[in-house]
């Protein structure tokens, strides 16, 4: 137990002191987090609405891919932006690579098909109802897509915060095409696998400890807002 309190104590001082590498390390956390998560709803959002209520010739075969891309590994993720960034790679020339911008394009392809996949099941659970209700009402194609997108905000809310707490948490993609480079591209995650790797646990479960909280913040927040909604 004395080794828990040991680390609990120590995260307390990395944030009371004002630790500079500690808040370094939460602000990109946060800015890769917030807007990769952003980004994902902006692309993934119309997707999973469009294979959640339009029936179209394939749409089973998609829906089994968008359901089987959320095991898609943050290693095969980093590899493929890798590839991409990389001075070789056909987006090589944007010098991109171990930048927060190679982050946050990693940790969106990560999140999207959460995205995708919790938006689609959201819209497919609305009461069949709705749509003959706002057909025989002679709505548009806007305003049934606004409707229904209303009637299943708590679904999307839930997909924004699952996605929210994937890429909150991601390590491999930010050490892949990040660097960990100190001040720059380190987050809590890459900050905690580094100084697990010098052997300095306390130091790790500390960083940990304080990204436990700012999940927990997280997901306060939006409870708040799904209550609100």
């Amino acid at each position: 137990m004395d080794y828990f309190f040991e680390a609990l104590w120590k995260a307390l001082h990395l944030i009371l002191k004002g630790d500079a590498e500690t808040y370094s390390a939460l602000r990109t956390t946060l800015l890769v987090s917030s807007v990769s998560t952003a980004m994902s709803l902006a692309a993934g959002m119309p997707l999973g609405f469009i294979l959640g209520y339009v029936s179209f010739p394939g749409r089973r075969a998609l829906r089994t891919v968008a359901d089987t891309l959320l095991s898609l590994p943050t290693v095969l993720i980093g590899l493929l932006v890798y590839g991409l960034l990389t001075h070789k790679g056909p987006l090589g020339h944007f010098g991109l690579l171990f930048t927060v911008q190679a982050i946050i394009l990693g940790q969106t392809l990560l999140a999207i098909p959460i995205v995708v996949a919790l938006t689609a099941s959201a819209v497919e659970a609305l009461d069949a109802r709705l749509r003959v209700t706002l057909l025989s009402l002679g709505a548009d194609g806007c305003r049934r897509f606004l409707t229904s997108l209303r009637e299943a905000r708590f679904g999307v809310l839930t997909a924004a915060v699952t996605a929210y707490g994937r890429v909150l948490t991601e390590v491999g993609i930010a050490i892949m095409v990040g660097g960990n480079i100190k001040g720059h591209t380190r987050t809590l995650t890459t900050a905690i696998a580094l100084e697990t790797n010098k052997g300095e646990f306390a130091s790790g479960v500390a960083l940990g400890l304080i990204l436990l909280f700012l999940a927990f913040c997280v997901n306060i927040a939006l409870h708040g807002l799904r209550k609100g909604a």
